[in-house]
């Protein structure tokens, strides 16, 4: 008994230390452009900064970003253009962006949202994890680049957020990086505790 008891422990403790590790794991973050590229269709607002905020409509990390982000608009609204591009993967239905987190998203006051067919925007602009969040100051040059939560899926004061709002109240002026917490925008499912995720 004593055996089975802590065998039983061993992988319970062996399996909470897997989910630790991957729930702390940033993904994956391209080569950002330092000035806004040309040809992208995304709109630049020449009158404020602007954030982009890249995600995947399927990733459940995407939940805590968002969330992060409403906080970030109460905050500062009226300082800056905020956009959201959904991915939308080459073969996917039309309706396949038509989630939950697209109407999160799209009830976020002074957010736009928008679908990046063919994840066309996200490798103009280097991004690679859902959630990567970029800041464009009014000249085009690069603020930020990074994510807004402080692990996958989990809400609450973190790096990102506080640099942001820095950055848009004018408390700093060099550019910052943070980790990205999410899945990864090359897949069309999403894992959450290596599960597939559907709506």
């Amino acid at each position: 008994m004593l055996t089975l008891a802590a065998a039983w422990l061993a992988v319970v403790v062996g399996v909470m230390a897997l989910l630790i590790n991957y729930s702390n794991s940033p993904g994956s973050v391209g080569a950002t452009p330092d000035r806004w590229p040309a040809g992208s269709r995304i709109a630049f607002d020449a009158g404020q900064p602007n954030l982009i905020l890249f995600a995947h409509p399927r990733c459940p990390c995407t939940r805590a970003t968002l969330g992060e982000l409403e906080l970030l608009m109460a905050r500062c609204q009226g300082r800056l253009s905020a956009q959201v591009w959904f991915i939308k993967p080459a073969g996917t239905t039309g309706d396949w962006t038509s989630t939950d987190l697209w109407r999160t998203a799209a009830a976020i006051p002074g957010v736009t949202v928008h679908c990046d067919d063919a994840v066309a925007e996200a490798r103009r602009f280097g991004a690679e994890t859902s959630g990567q969040t970029l800041l464009y100051d009014q000249g085009g040059h690069l603020l930020f680049r990074g994510g807004i939560t402080i692990s996958r899926g989990h809400s609450g004061d973190n790096p990102g957020r506080s640099a942001l709002r820095a950055l848009l109240e004018e408390k700093l002026s060099n550019k910052i990086q943070t980790p990205v917490f999410g899945c990864s925008l090359s897949e069309t499912a999403c894992r959450k505790e290596k599960i597939a995720w559907k709506p």
